[in-house]
């Protein structure tokens, strides 16, 4: 079993930066792809950013690239993600993942097993 839990969350102006974190326990987090997904009220929960479990390989939405980064420690097992140029849509509650597949990072929700419980970002115009 693994439990993740995310901070870094809060109030920005339109066009700051935010870095979440996302602290894992449990099972070995090194063997894990992790991702960051998010949920706006009243929408899907998407897809954000996914890093391999050795940190080699990236993943990113559309909507993010060049502006989000995704990094991780396994050493300190956690995962970050760097939030730059933020703007009103992405405020959102965003959700750190960890996945259990061997070999490939998923960038969709049915690829992970570990969720955490959410952190709000909220970002102002």
């Amino acid at each position: 079993q693994v439990q993740l839990v995310e901070s870094g969350g809060g109030l920005v102006q339109a066009g700051g930066s935010l870095r979440l974190s996302c602290a894992a326990s449990g099972r070995a987090f090194s063997g894990y792809g992790m991702g960051w997904f998010r949920q706006a009220p009243g929408k899907e929960r998407d897809f954000v950013a996914a890093i391999s479990w050795s940190g080699s390989r990236t993943y990113y939405a559309d909507s993010v690239k060049g502006r989000f980064t995704i990094s991780r420690d396994n050493a300190k097992n956690t995962v970050y993600l760097q939030m730059s140029s933020l703007k009103p849509e992405d405020t959102a509650v965003y959700y750190c993942a960890g996945s259990l597949l061997v070999a490939t990072t998923p960038t969709t929700k049915s690829g992970y097993d570990y969720w955490g419980q959410g952190t709000q970002v909220t970002v102002s115009s």
